[in-house]
């Protein structure tokens, strides 16, 4: 049964038990450390549209054999390099055969980059397609489409540095060592606590996270309305040379 746009009950036990599994994954258990400023909506999306484009660009063979043939709804993730938190997200959307670039933004993931072998607080953002099954924050429910969880456990820390208090507001789950269907911060880890979890897309601070990808406010709140579990959404993620490989 599809239950998007739902909002889920959290209890208040199940919060605080898995605050800090996710908050130690996506804000990093040193609040960041970052000294820029939160990022909002001074970034503007690039809204001109690429109209019929066979394959997601600038993506190779390896990854693109990954993406259901069903799915007509890629967000990727384009790092600038494999050691630099430095990202262009891009939201394409299939019609009939092809793809349309639809939005685009600028945004960031680990602060250390990108990985094939994600471990636990290593810093850096697992490359790979994964799907985008579940959202949730601290904020209400924006319209989103994806089943979405409001709970106050998504709070950051205010001992974190001020840049990152809003990290979390919106929040759209990583289907990467998690389980499907529950909570973005459900600290489930089916692969094992060593392979990391609670990756996430998030809102942006400015600077690179501890492995989750992040976006402004604005973005975050057109995927969250947009995102739709009948498209079947998946996230395309990594540097440039593994995307390309």
């Amino acid at each position: 049964m599809r239950i998007g746009g739902a909002m889920r009950t959290t209890a208040a036990a199940a919060v605080s038990g898995v605050l800090l599994v996710s908050l130690a994954a996506c804000g990093g258990s040193d609040g960041g450390s970052g000294s820029h400023g939160q990022a909002g909506d001074e970034s503007r999306p690039e809204r001109a549209r690429t109209v019929d484009l066979k394959r997601i660009p600038d993506v190779g063979d390896t990854l693109h054999k990954q993406i259901p043939a069903n799915s007509r709804q890629v967000v990727a993730v384009y790092g600038r390099g494999k050691d630099s938190a430095d990202s262009t997200i891009v939201l394409y959307t299939k019609s009939g055969s092809t793809w349309d670039k639809t939005r685009s933004w600028e945004g960031h993931n680990g602060k250390k980059g990108w990985t094939t072998d994600h471990r636990e607080n290593d810093k850096r953002s697992p490359v790979g397609v994964f799907t985008l099954s579940d959202a949730g924050g601290v904020l209400a429910d924006p319209g989103a489409k994806l089943p979405y969880t409001r709970s106050a456990g998504f709070q950051a820390p205010h001992y974190w540095a001020k840049s990152h208090w809003n990290d979390f507001d919106y929040v759209i789950a990583i289907d990467y060592n998690r389980v499907k269907g529950t909570s973005p911060n459900d600290p489930t880890r089916p692969q094992g606590q060593s392979k990391g979890g609670s990756i996430w897309l998030h809102m942006d601070h400015g600077s690179g996270t501890s492995a989750c990808v992040s976006l402004p406010k604005s973005g975050m709140e057109y995927l969250l309305r947009t995102l739709d579990p009948d498209s079947n959404p998946v996230v395309v993620m990594g540097d440039k040379a593994d995307l390309k490989a």
